[in-house]
């Protein structure tokens, strides 16, 4: 169980590492892509343990576009800080214009 853990996670990755910068995917976006659709919190937890990576997990929110994986992040506002670095808006951990900015994996890979 835990290399089929570790291989998800790494496939997750590659994804999430192809997130044009300034635009945002969804955990289910990605676990959609992958063939495992049901699998978003599966991926959450990848974008978890992302970190010293290289992995843009800052793109990556919920399917409304809300910040719900900021806390992950170290300080505060980390992941707010880092979309809007990028140029994109967020106000109370939503991101603004989400529709506009959404990447989807299957479109795009």
């Amino acid at each position: 169980m835990q290399a089929k853990t570790e291989s998800f996670f790494e496939k997750v990755y590659e994804v999430a590492r192809q997130i044009p910068y300034g635009r945002v995917t969804s955990y289910g976006a990605i676990a959609k892509y992958l063939g495992a659709a049901r699998s978003a919190r599966m991926v959450g937890y990848a974008m978890n343990g992302s970190h010293n990576k290289d992995v843009p997990a800052h793109r990556v929110v919920n399917r409304k576009g809300l910040l719900t994986g900021k806390h992950h992040f170290e300080g505060t506002n980390l992941m707010q800080q880092l979309l809007e670095s990028e140029g994109v808006q967020v106000i109370d951990n939503q991101i603004q214009d989400f529709d506009s900015l959404f990447w989807d994996p299957a479109k795009n890979l």
